[in-house]
């Protein structure tokens, strides 16, 4: 399949349109928050596209980055947004809302396995094996070929999975559940900001 990557240094350009539904991912140094620096952004319509985006460490300066992210009209789906959103507020300062995450959704509607990860959701609902080997590689200074396509292929496939996700939840009436854990992803961000990392509520 053929995917259309474009990279940017710093920001997104300011013309360009991603309608009103986009899936993202993040990724870093390390996943250690306050620590590990935020690297790149990756963000797709659905339509075998990858706008990524290296950042300027420095001062993390990126308006239009930042002005689809508070965009409360624009749809956001991440798989595990709780790590993706951490980073992007501390980093960038800005408050996401409109989230879907696939993660959550799959852990409620796949209740008959305990594999959540991207790889096991692609390879179930696009029927493809999705090579992760540049997971953990060095997303800082200049990005192979290899990466790009890594990074592409974390969020060409989410709006499918999204929606097939939801399919089940509706049909298992799961759904309103899963909107209740939508609206906690936000306060679990700021426990995780606050360095609450651990379940408040366990004894």
């Amino acid at each position: 399949m053929s995917i259309d990557i474009k990279l940017y240094k710093n920001d997104l350009p300011e013309d360009l349109e991603l309608g009103n539904s986009v899936a993202i991912d993040c990724e870093f140094m390390g996943l250690r928050l306050g620590r590990d620096p935020l690297c790149l952004i990756q963000i797709s319509t659905g339509k075998k596209d990858a706008h990524i985006v290296q950042f300027d460490r420095k001062n993390y300066n990126a308006p239009n980055v930042c002005k689809v992210l508070n965009n409360p009209k624009i749809k956001k789906i991440f798989h595990y947004a709780r790590s993706d959103i951490s980073f992007l507020k501390l980093h960038l300062k800005v408050e996401v809302e409109n989230i879907e995450d696939t993660k959550i959704q799959s852990k409620l509607a796949r209740s008959y396995t305990d594999k959540h990860g991207l790889k096991d959701l692609v390879k179930e609902f696009i029927g493809i094996d999705i090579n992760k080997q540049k997971q953990n590689s060095d997303f800082g200074g200049n990005l192979s070929e290899a990466q790009l396509k890594y990074c592409a292929t974390d969020v060409i496939y989410l709006h499918e999975i999204n929606n097939r996700l939801n399919e089940i939840l509706k049909r298992e009436d799961r759904i309103e559940l899963y909107k209740k854990c939508l609206k906690f992803i936000n306060t679990r961000v700021d426990l995780d900001l606050a360095s609450f990392t651990d379940d408040v509520w366990a004894h």
